[in-house]
């Protein structure tokens, strides 16, 4: 039986995990934490959310950067100060942009394939994961938003999925409990939100019922291979470990691109962070204020999901400031505001504010399979969609691990 490290217990990590564990292979995963999903895959906006697969790489994105560069509380803020390793990132954004339409098709169909693997997962495990499946209803406050909107909807039904224009009243029939002035909206009722936090721990027990070695608590310090064998080590100096394996997956988020220079390989993955609120519903007015239905206001870049019967969550907006995990007031004041003006009869008095890296690829695409050297692999880079892409890329890379090392 052939021996597979994962490197990353994230929802890319613990779901490769599974996929592989599901194909007999003999898997052992790292996680620096004590339990998994306790980085990106914590708390963010809850969509399955196939509607949301155009990338970002167009000139509206750059005008919008430039525009809000020096406003701390935009919905995308670039710190000024130049690195080398933005400034990269940013050259192979723009050098993305004639690929926007194709890549915009691809992830969606990447998107509306996750869904039957994910779905079959959490039934088969019994996870319960706080699954909600009430659509999601796109919210537009002017024609040139819903206009772009009505493009994207061609890109959209090219990659498999349908969604409809929706009127004002529609979008009042849909979601009652919006408030707010809006010019129309698009409704896709395949998508889906769901507790990323909740599946992936549900899928980590699961895997751990098939076998897998589930190491918590173990730093990843270095990642090596001679092309047979490849070598994890864990902490450093006397209290270093090693271990040997066949082959290595790295599905370590923000740290990838780290572990990719050690093994030869280049992923040019940035970490773009993101924020989030969870907002209790402590009273019944509060409950039947929140939404049923999960929405994204593409203007202000939030999406929402309504979690059980008593929390909200609403995240988004991109920061590039580097590998930066602290929670800015300036940056989450936005949100709740946004919560008591679409939503003012929810009771903001308890609200749990977070923050992540998202691992973001310059052309929005995850880097999903082979490296330079043929025992290494790699499923990361899934940027704002790790959670709607992860069940297919885990399908994805296990099948191309299964491919190089039967």
């Amino acid at each position: 039986m052939k021996t597979i490290a994962i490197v990353g217990g994230g929802i890319t990590g613990i779901t490769t995990a599974y996929a592989l564990a599901k194909r007999g292979f003999a898997v052992t995963l790292f996680e620096r934490h004590r339990y998994a999903a306790m980085e990106t895959s914590f708390a963010n906006g809850g969509q399955l959310s196939a509607s949301n697969a155009e990338v970002w790489n167009n000139g509206a994105t750059i005008l919008k950067g430039l525009k809000w560069m020096l406003k701390n509380d935009a919905p995308l803020l670039v710190n000024p100060a130049p690195t080398w390793h933005k400034l990269s990132w940013f050259a192979e954004f723009i050098a993305a942009m004639p690929h926007y339409e194709r890549n915009t098709i691809e992830t969606a169909r990447l998107a509306v394939a996750a869904r039957e693997h994910l779905f079959e997962w959490a039934a088969a495990e019994g996870i319960d994961f706080d699954h909600k499946r009430e659509g999601i209803l796109h919210i537009y406050r002017d024609k040139k938003g819903f206009d772009h909107a009505g493009k994207v909807s061609v890109m959209l039904a090219k990659g498999g999925l349908p969604r409809r224009a929706v009127t004002p009243a529609e979008m009042t029939a849909i979601e009652p409990t919006l408030a707010g002035t809006y010019y129309g909206g698009y409704f896709t009722e395949s998508d889906s939100t769901g507790d990323i936090h909740k599946f992936t721990h549900g899928l980590s027990l699961a895997a751990a019922r098939l076998g897998v070695h589930t190491l918590y608590e173990q730093d990843v310090t270095h990642i090596s291979t001679n092309g047979q064998q490849a070598v994890v080590m864990v902490g450093e100096g006397a209290a270093q470990t090693v271990h040997t394996f066949d082959g290595v997956v790295v599905c370590a988020g923000v740290a990838s691109r780290h572990f990719a220079a050690q093994l030869g390989d280049r992923v040019n993955i940035y970490p773009v962070k993101g924020y989030s609120i969870t907002v209790n519903l402590r009273d019944e007015a509060s409950q039947a204020g929140a939404p049923n239905v999960s929405l994204l206001d593409d203007e202000t870049k939030l999406v929402t999901s309504r979690l059980g019967v008593d929390r909200f969550r609403v995240a988004g907006t991109a920061e590039f400031n580097g590998i930066d995990r602290d929670i800015r007031d300036d940056r989450i004041q936005p949100l709740i505001r946004w919560v008591e003006e679409c939503f003012p009869n929810i009771n903001t008095r308890s609200v749990v504010p977070w923050a992540g890296l998202r691992p973001m690829m310059p052309n929005m695409m995850p880097r999903v399979g082979k490296g330079v050297a043929p025992n290494v692999f790699y499923n990361t880079g899934h940027g704002h969609l790790g959670w709607t892409l992860s069940a297919i890329t885990a399908d994805m890379v296990a099948g191309v691990v299964a491919g190089a090392m039967p």
